[in-house]
């Protein structure tokens, strides 16, 4: 938990990610090593850098510590125009900002950062300037005229030019699958397949079958041989979503086969070679699954040569209009038609599930018209106050508070997965630990639609 200070350099409380905030300028900052086994390094953290800059003893962080008390991935620092947001990473020893331990805090020169034994003196380098962010408002189908995505835009072209690897991080709705397949699209691949694989929608038992393929017979059910998607994808793309979800018995393969080029089908003999790039996505910090014992750091270093980190919704708020109005036209809805009071009281509202709960609430809206206004919109819903003193105000009997209390959790738990989940009950419900079944009958007596 954050602590509050009053001390005028910097504010603890509230994260801030790089990007999150309409000004174009932005101050350099330059944070040099005063203490620590890296004392004397320093670098300088940009204001047009599109991607947070990560502090700690993994070989992907730019600032890289020979410190045995820093987590590998310890904490995020990234230019605003408020000044530098430091983000501690759910770290293992924590994040000091001078004598006040932080979850996140900005920072505006002068301040020293403490993760384990290692000191970080933070300076700015001068007066602000221009942010450096192209005039684009789009990359393949990736919309947004906001300032971290206009960051992102020449990162994703130099990235598409190339034939690495890659890793797209950010929550889940964020736009991962769309990245990968503009990716895709802008490279000497195009022409070539696109293909998606899931890891949270396969069954256990059928993952390695899926990815490498089988033989007739190979197993019960397996009537006729099949490929798998590394062959499906032969000359061109495969998309691995959520990486972080595969199974740490199936990662040791997935490595032998991007290694090598070449997999074995499931009860197969012999080996079929592939040419196919590697873009993986995830919403989990995959440093700390490594650390955790849950994900192979030789297969994270395989897939992450290059990285694009997409930021949440809430830290690209100039964007929400813009993608309102192009979900709206491309459900088949007319611009001129467009409710000037689609995002009516949804100014300050996080969107919690990302680009696809924004995309989900214009559906509703364009299928139901005014009769989407009948339901309070959830923002509504999470700061109307606390529905147990709300039911304890109403002195009904327990039974009857108890339902309600009941009710108000299930409607408001499985509207976050469907939102969470692009609307589809299979994903949720999976995600929920629920079965399919079981959430329709939540759904139904919540007054889900």
């Amino acid at each position: 938990m954050s602590e509050r200070s009053d001390r005028p350099g910097f504010e603890v409380g509230t994260a801030v990610r790089a990007g999150a905030t309409h000004e174009d300028e932005l101050t350099d900052f330059v944070v040099t090593v005063s203490n620590g086994p890296s004392a004397g390094a320093s670098w300088v953290i940009g204001g047009a850098e599109p991607c947070r800059t990560y502090v700690g003893t993994s070989e992907v962080c730019r600032i890289r510590l020979a410190d045995p008390l820093v987590s590998r991935r310890h904490v995020a620092l990234s230019v605003t125009g408020a000044g530098l947001a430091v983000d501690d990473l759910d770290s293992t020893n924590g994040t000091w900002v001078d004598t006040v331990r932080v979850g996140s805090a900005i920072l505006r020169g002068g301040e020293t950062i403490t993760i384990g034994d290692t000191r970080l003196r933070v300076d700015t380098t001068g007066v602000p300037k221009p942010s450096r962010a192209p005039a684009m408002v789009r990359f393949g189908s990736m919309i947004g005229a906001s300032v971290p995505m206009r960051r992102l835009y020449p990162l994703c072209q130099r990235i598409a030019a190339s034939d690495v690897p890659v890793l797209i991080e950010g929550e889940t709705g964020t736009g991962k699958e769309v990245l990968a397949e503009s990716l895709h699209a802008s490279s000497g691949r195009a022409g070539g397949p696109f293909v998606i694989f899931d890891c949270t929608t396969v069954a256990p038992n059928l993952l390695e079958a899926a990815l490498f393929g089988h033989e007739k017979g190979a197993f019960t059910g397996a009537v006729t041989a099949r490929p798998g998607v590394f062959e499906l994808a032969h000359g061109g793309t495969l998309f691995i979503d959520e990486i972080g979800d595969l199974d740490i018995s199936l990662q040791a393969k997935l490595l032998r086969a991007l290694q090598g080029a070449q997999v074995q089908r499931v009860g197969g003999a012999k080996w079929i070679d592939t040419n196919v790039r590697i873009i993986s996505a995830t919403r989990r910090d995959l440093e700390k699954e490594i650390q955790e014992g849950r994900f192979r750091d030789d297969l994270y270093f395989r897939l992450v040569v290059a990285r694009i980190e997409l930021p949440a919704l809430r830290d690209r708020r100039d964007d929400v209009p813009l993608l309102a109005r192009s979900f709206w036209t491309k459900l088949g809805g007319r611009e001129h038609e467009l409710p000037p009071d689609l995002l009516a009281g949804r100014e300050d509202y996080p969107w919690p599930g990302n680009v696809r709960e924004l995309h989900n609430h214009v559906a509703r809206r364009l299928a139901l018209g005014d009769l989407a206004d009948s339901l309070p919109p959830r923002a509504e819903r999470a700061t109307s106050g606390d529905i147990i003193d709300r039911v304890l105000a109403e002195r009904q009997p327990f039974a009857r508070a108890r339902e309600r209390v009941v009710f108000e959790f299930e409607r408001r738990y499985t509207d976050q997965a469907l939102a969470e989940h692009g609307g589809n009950v299979t994903k949720a419900a999976e995600a929920s630990g629920i079965g399919r079944r079981y959430f329709y009958v939540i759904r139904s007596r919540s007054g889900g639609e």
